[in-house]
């Protein structure tokens, strides 16, 4: 963000829509000019229809000339629709893809368990939520530009003919923008709780999937199935409340519109028949006259009209800003990740170094302070320690997934900082205490697109069978959450990668949590091969055996 300070609703939007001003100007003025041709063509119709209700008028303007005019002036507006739509939709594309890549940018950059939007929350947010946008930016910003302008302009007109029309206009006009914005704020309520329970409802959901297996072994899949249920009801009646606002106000803005131009229409009859014989500055109304007010009598009230339309939108956009807003300030304040996070060229390596490290395990934790350690190429050490004394906090600082708050950590000659960052993780692999794999192929996966020995590999994590048990084999997409395989089998996949890769360092977090001992040996096994092969391990582990299994731990005992 650029400002720090608080900001409105308003303010949000105007922020966002801020690199698109022009395209949005522009779109707006073309929507006007449009709606200005019309008291034109309305004037063509008046003149070629006011002479065949007269005969005795000579005419101004021949049936197949007015046609002709009239139809020329229908293609220009088309054009200028089409022009100021094209604009619009482009607009608001751009504005949604910057906002969609901003987030996800940011998001990306937390630190591993610091998010401040759960994936959830962010899915729902970047899909979603900020498609609402898209409405906002090409039928709000437009219709606002017009019922700015073409109203006043229709109302001038009118008034050249007649002053009584004009005030008609000019009291009927006003009672639109102020229900309007009456419920438009009811409309704003209303959009924000919709948006909260979208949220809600995608976090549950992505909870539940995640926890599928669980749910079927505890036998709770009816329990979960009828709190999603609620919770769905809630998202459709939270739904069906802003769609009730929505066709309230239309209802309501319809019949103010619908009285203004029936007081008109009343008025243009009386004067032709000769019941009225005032407001037309001293000259009696013509049919000419009378139909071309009648014509631009609703087309005052179609800007103000299509502005109540697209105020729900404004609505929308205003909840979703807000929600952004939020976003952004708690990821701003969330701790991030070193460095950008992308490829790096892989650093030369050697003895691996932290000193004085002082980290915090989350935003609102106390600090931990950690001891001295060191680990020398092709070692292996366990990091051991009660739970919460800091072991994967300590892994993902050597991993730069996370800053410290103080001391150094340095592998070889170079130190870790944000400039080194994505070199240092260029040159270590990382096997997390739960499993997450990329939307590609476990060939994909193991690989990264590189050559290599992929059989060796896989023998050399046990991984054979694994591969052979899924239908796809190796072509088998398993999803974030490794649908399909086990835990014990997902860690000794990510172990093949690791084998497959022969990156320096692997630093591998509770690798053997929650296995049963046969799959937990295995996990060992392909471990203690990637140790015989030259790669440094550093393990977070209460596992005897694995710690057995290395050449030395270190013990932590953090202090704030």
């Amino acid at each position: 963000m650029t400002d720090s300070s608080p900001q409105s609703p308003k303010q949000i939007l105007n922020r966002l829509a801020a690199p698109q001003s022009k395209r949005l100007r522009a779109s707006g003025w073309l929507s006007v000019l449009s709606a200005l041709i019309w008291p034109v063509q309305a004037a063509v119709v008046g003149l070629v229809l006011g002479h065949l209700v007269a005969p005795g008028v000579s005419p101004a303007l021949s049936p197949l000339a007015g046609a002709l005019c009239f139809v020329a002036l229908a293609l220009v507006r088309i054009a200028l629709d089409w022009a100021a739509q094209k604009l619009g939709a482009d607009a608001a594309e751009a504005i949604v893809i910057h906002a969609r890549s901003r987030l996800v940018a940011q998001a990306a950059r937390q630190a591993t368990g610091a998010a401040a939007l759960s994936p959830a929350h962010s899915a729902a947010l970047v899909a979603e939520k900020l498609a609402a946008l898209t409405p906002w930016a090409t039928r709000y910003q437009p219709s606002f530009m017009r019922a700015r302008i073409v109203p006043l302009a229709f109302l001038v007109i009118a008034a050249t003919q007649s002053w009584v029309v004009a005030l008609i206009l000019l009291i009927a006009g006003p009672l639109i923008p102020i229900f309007m914005a009456l419920i438009g704020m009811a409309a704003q309520q209303a959009s924000e709780k919709q948006m909260i329970e979208i949220g809600a409802l995608n976090s549950l959901l992505i909870d539940r999937i995640a926890a599928m297996s669980d749910l079927r072994l505890l036998g709770a899949e009816g329990r979960a199935r009828e709190v999603l249920k609620d919770k769905t009801e809630d998202l459709r009646r939270r739904t069906m409340a802003v769609l009730r606002v929505a066709f309230l106000s239309s209802t309501v803005l319809e019949l103010f519109s619908a009285l203004g131009v029936a007081m008109v229409a009343m008025y243009v009859g009386f004067s032709l028949i000769g019941w009225m014989h005032f407001g037309t500055w001293g000259a009696p109304m013509t049919p000419a006259t009378g139909i071309f007010l009648l014509m631009i009598a609703p087309e005052f009230f179609q800007p103000l009209r299509d502005l109540a339309a697209a105020w729900h939108d404004r609505a929308a956009a205003l909840a979703v800003g807000s929600e952004l807003d939020t976003a952004e300030t708690e990821i701003e304040a969330a701790r991030k990740i070193l460095g950008d996070g992308g490829a790096g060229q892989p650093l030369a390596g050697g003895i691996l170094r932290w000193q004085g490290l002082r980290l915090r395990p989350a935003r609102d934790a106390a600090p931990i302070a950690l001891p001295d350690g060191a680990v020398a190429p092709g070692e292996a050490v366990a990091i051991t320690g009660p739970s919460g004394v800091g072991k994967t906090t300590l892994l993902s600082a050597l991993a730069g997934l996370l800053e410290s708050e103080s001391g150094t950590i340095e592998w070889g000659t170079d130190v870790l900082d944000a400039q080194s960052a994505d070199a240092w993780r260029a040159g270590l692999g990382w096997l997390p205490q739960v499993p997450r794999f990329a939307d590609t192929s476990l060939r994909g996966l193991i690989t990264l697109g590189r050559e290599g020995d992929l059989d060796g590999a896989l023998s050399a994590a046990a991984a054979q069978d694994i591969i052979a048990g899924l239908p796809g084999g190796l072509e088998t997409r398993l999803g974030d959450m490794g649908g399909g395989v086990s835990g014990g089998e997902a860690r000794r996949l990510l172990i093949a990668r690791a084998h497959y890769a022969r990156r320096p360092l692997l630093l591998a977090d509770e690798p053997t949590a929650d296995l049963d001992p046969d799959t937990a040996a295995k996990v060992i096994a392909g471990l203690v091969a990637l140790r015989e092969a030259g790669i440094t391990l550093i393990v977070a582990s209460h596992d005897p055996a694995l710690v057995a299994a290395m050449d030395r731990a270190i013990a932590l005992e953090g202090v704030a």
